[in-house]
């Protein structure tokens, strides 16, 4: 019975290992991504922004995740005009 203990003890370690790895650059891309979105926030211009805001669907999104969803594809869009 012990051996079954120590065995499941150290597969739960390994995983909680695993996990702490994946929380850890999850983190760090969530971050990379938060400063990436807020950069394109400042360089999105407001027509730009209500643009692609109107193309949103309204429900389930909060103020943060429209203005979030709409300044990546304004970049984008400002950059291949130029």
């Amino acid at each position: 019975m012990d051996l079954v203990k120590n065995h499941l003890m150290y597969a739960v370690r390994e995983e909680v290992e695993i996990l702490k790895e994946q929380i850890k650059e999850l983190v760090e891309k969530n971050s990379q991504l938060e400063r990436e979105n807020s950069l394109l926030k400042t360089l999105a211009s407001p027509e730009q922004l209500e643009k692609f805001q109107s193309r949103l669907p309204a429900e389930g999104l909060s103020a943060e995740e429209q203005m979030g969803g709409a300044a990546a594809p304004a970049q984008h869009t400002g950059g291949s005009a130029v």
